[in-house]
């Protein structure tokens, strides 16, 4: 791990990103396959499953991108830049903070989609079984957000002090457990009882707990940086996190957000529509997993260099991954606009679903590189501990979306037009992020000893 935080501080930009990335990105691998298996597994239970299941998807999106890129990106950024500037113990107290910040976030999960979740999907258009279907799923899912939100506050420490193989290690092989927990459970592999719909959510409660447990035991027994303890509660710590955290909450909330709209406009159209979205915008929101890979370690490298005072090459670092971004989901988005039966094959369907799908990815899938390089820079920025720019681009997005959707409805336009505004709001996601780098977020240097004297 020191290694790595010498490398992230003096090495080659482009060979540092590869390096830690990789195991990063294959993990965000594991994770797309996660949600592609889930699917593939609830199709064949009928479009009402599949209906079901595309209405909570968007909040468990909103959970894993709060847990893991919010708060978990918070605490990355946080963290990092206190060992960038050599302030152990203010690391050590903003580490115990981000773990009480992540219990109280998940319960509020945990009440709100495993207690009170029938209004949220009957207002997104779920009525009858896709409705009962949505609700019974949400409550296994979100009962189980505490093990969720540990996992990758946990995996955000290690990350923050230049260790990325072993959370990525554990997530991989977890996932894939997850994979083959996900057939048991909703198709009844090997003579076990199917059950149905909820099998996913089952699956992930359970591998989620046990990847937890021993993120937990490696932080506390095995690693020698830093210390998981408690510490008196303080301002400063958590201040700290929460000047990106809040921004990252409210970021995250825009993006599911705008997916939540977006699918609520859908279901207008019928069951048909809603399924085939569905399938489509999979593909969208599975490209954060990838870029996850790399934007976590840009959260990580930036934050240690802006600690250490080396501002140029933190940007340097930004712009190199949000490259890397664009050009490796640039070659995905021509593949699925071009070819989108390459994506829609992996799933049962009917014919009317598969044609809602297919002009989807058609519309949208040439923006996704935009929407991946806009990701990463928003995941370096997080580094810098200021994202309030960053955050209005989102919420930008989020707004021009609603209004197209909106408007859609009201006037009874065809259902491209909300596809058409779905792919301008990614456009403006990589373009608004692109110009954030112009600011003066990136052009002042930071000196962290500094601020965490005043």
């Amino acid at each position: 791990m020191k290694n790595n935080l010498d490398m992230i501080l003096n090495g080659p930009v482009l060979k540092m990103i590869c390096k830690l990335s990789l195991p990063n990105s294959i993990t965000g691998i594991s994770m797309v396959l996660i949600i592609i298996t889930d699917a593939y597994f609830v199709s064949q239970l009928g479009n009402v499953p599949l209906a079901s299941l595309a209405l909570v998807f968007p909040f468990l999106t909103l959970m894993q991108m709060m847990s893991a890129g919010a708060i978990g990106g918070a605490s990355t950024s946080s963290i990092s830049r206190f060992l960038g500037a050599g302030l152990i113990e203010d690391a050590n107290s903003a580490i115990w903070h981000s773990v009480l910040i992540c219990i109280f976030m998940s319960l509020i999960y945990t009440i709100i989609f495993g207690f009170l979740p029938n209004h949220i999907y009957s207002s997104m258009g779920g009525s009858n079984d896709v409705l009962d279907g949505a609700v019974v799923f949400s409550q296994i899912a979100f009962g189980g957000a505490i093990f969720t939100w540990l996992l990758y506050i946990f995996s955000a420490i290690l990350r923050a002090m230049g260790e990325f193989v072993v959370p990525a290690k554990v997530q991989i092989l977890g996932c894939l457990f997850q994979i083959f927990l996900g057939g048991v459970f909703t198709l009844g592999w090997f003579g076990f009882k199917s059950f149905g719909i909820i099998g996913p959510a089952i699956a992930m409660v359970v591998s989620h707990f046990l990847m937890m447990i021993y993120l937990y035991f490696y932080i506390k027994y095995k690693q020698k940086i830093i210390k998981l303890r408690t510490y008196p509660l303080n301002n400063k710590s958590f201040l700290d996190i929460m000047k990106v955290g809040a921004g990252g909450l409210i970021n995250s909330i825009t993006i599911a957000g705008t997916v939540a709209v977006v699918t609520a406009s859908v279901s207008h159209y019928g069951i048909e529509a809603l399924a085939g979205y569905g399938l489509g915008s999979r593909l969208e929101i599975i490209i954060t997993p990838l870029v996850f890979g790399i934007g976590s370690v840009l959260t990580a490298a930036v934050g240690i260099n802006a600690g250490a005072n080396q501002m140029s090459r933190a940007k340097k670092i930004a712009w190199v991954g949000a490259i890397i971004s664009f050009i490796i989901i640039g070659v995905i988005s021509i593949a699925v606009a071009f070819f989108p039966e390459l994506w829609l094959d992996n799933f049962e369907t009917n014919i009317l679903s598969k044609k809602y799908a297919i002009l989807y990815l058609i519309i949208v899938g040439p923006f996704y590189c935009f929407f991946a390089a806009g990701q990463t820079l928003y995941f370096a920025s997080q580094g810098t501990g200021k994202i309030f720019f960053p955050v209005i681009v989102g919420v930008i997005r989020f707004l021009t979306v609603s209004v197209v959707c909106y408007l859609t409805i009201i006037f009874s336009w065809s259902l491209s037009h909300i596809f058409y505004a779905v792919s301008f709001g990614l456009a403006i996601t990589g373009i608004g992020l692109s110009l954030c780098m112009l600011g003066p977020d990136w052009n002042n240097e930071i000196n962290q000893k500094k601020i965490m004297n005043t």
